[in-house]
């Protein structure tokens, strides 16, 4: 029986509640959750834990998630995570660049519903 490779995502939103319905949603998938609450805290979980994906909030204390995706795509294990950013602010020019040099995708967080995110994370990891 060849055993599975458990499919790991990283939260990275200062928003307790949305953290904690995007855990409880994704390991209902049978997807483990490393959460955190800023980029400082997330930069050394990402690089130390290489997560399948990283979920991904902009507007955040300490530093602003554009900010962290670059340090993480300046690692070599960082150049292929994909990163999917929840945002109000997909407009933001930050974002919208990001978005155009394919180093993330966006999500509107007011125009989606979470099973989409649910289901595009379960699309991007493998189940």
């Amino acid at each position: 029986m060849s055993m599975q490779k458990i499919r790991t995502v990283l939260i990275v939103e200062d928003e307790l509640s949305l953290r904690r319905i995007l855990k409880n949603e994704l390991e209902k998938q049978g997807i483990a959750v490393i959460e955190a609450e800023n980029g400082i805290a997330a930069l050394p979980i990402a690089l130390q834990e290489h997560p399948d994906l990283i979920l991904l909030d902009v507007i955040m204390p300490k530093m602003h998630g554009i900010e962290f995706l670059d340090k993480v795509k300046n690692d070599e294990w960082g150049k292929t995570v994909p990163v999917v950013v929840l945002t109000n602010f997909a407009e933001d020019p930050k974002v919208v660049e990001a978005v155009r040099e394919g180093r993330c995708e966006v999500l509107s967080k007011s125009d989606v519903k979470l099973s989409q995110i649910i289901e595009l994370v379960k699309l991007k990891v493998g189940e």
